[in-house]
């Protein structure tokens, strides 16, 4: 189990504003653990009581409607905290997170966490600005829901996931989401998502190899509207 100190991926959160004995008062504290493909890191309505680190992998954070479906809200990576609106607001967590390929984090519990929030003002900042920032993506997903057609989102996702995540050793698109995924990305039902891939195939746009998916052409898929 590496120290918190010495670990990179503090670097793309708010764990970089805390000292070295704060640092040092966390690492002494946290649990890591390995969460396999497929599992729920914590559900809707669950009290999560703390704070989880990503040190490697993906997973999404996703909201059940009343009719039962599966909506994802965000994708959460590698150097993200997890939870921890749930925590400062002193609620259960309103979205379930759930791992897209196997992952590696480290819970830190709700009290060292608030601890650091009250002594350490550079923190405190970084973590609402991290918050801000998810508002603001927030925003944006509303009205892209609004203004963008079904097919515009569904080009801009698979733009999305090209340019964050990248490609395997052949080609195709790193992470993999189902028909069904992509659907509650962007809104849908699954029928049209798998029209519309099925569209972008005919025009050369995309390739699949089972629910795989590789980009042929980046510069038209960023026209499409």
């Amino acid at each position: 189990m590496s120290n918190c100190e010495q670990c990179i991926v503090r670097q793309f959160n708010a764990l970089k504003t805390l000292s070295k004995d704060e640092l040092v008062r966390v690492s002494n504290c946290k649990t890591s653990r390995t969460i396999k493909k497929g599992e729920t890191i914590f559900e809707e309505g669950e009290i999560i009581n703390g704070v989880y680190c990503i040190k490697d992998g993906i997973c999404k954070l996703s909201k059940l409607s009343p009719n039962g479906r599966d909506q994802i809200v965000k994708l959460v990576v590698k150097g993200d905290l997890l939870g921890q609106r749930s925590l400062i607001g002193n609620e259960s967590a309103n979205l379930s997170a759930v791992a897209l390929n196997d992952m590696e984090v480290c819970f830190i519990p709700k009290k060292e966490i608030v601890d650091d929030l009250s002594k350490n003002p550079e923190f405190c900042h970084s973590m609402l600005e991290q918050m801000a920032k998810d508002l603001r993506e927030s925003d944006n997903i509303i009205v892209n829901m609004a203004q963008k057609s079904v097919k515009h989102r569904i080009a801009d996702i698979l733009i999305y996931i090209h340019e964050s995540f990248g490609i395997n050793e052949t080609g195709f698109l790193a992470i993999n989401f189902s028909r069904d995924d992509y659907a509650n990305l962007v809104g849908t039902a699954t029928e049209s998502a798998i029209r519309i891939l099925s569209q972008f195939k005919k025009e050369g746009l995309i390739s699949t190899s089972g629910k795989m998916i590789k980009i042929e052409n980046l510069q038209k898929l960023k026209s499409v509207e």
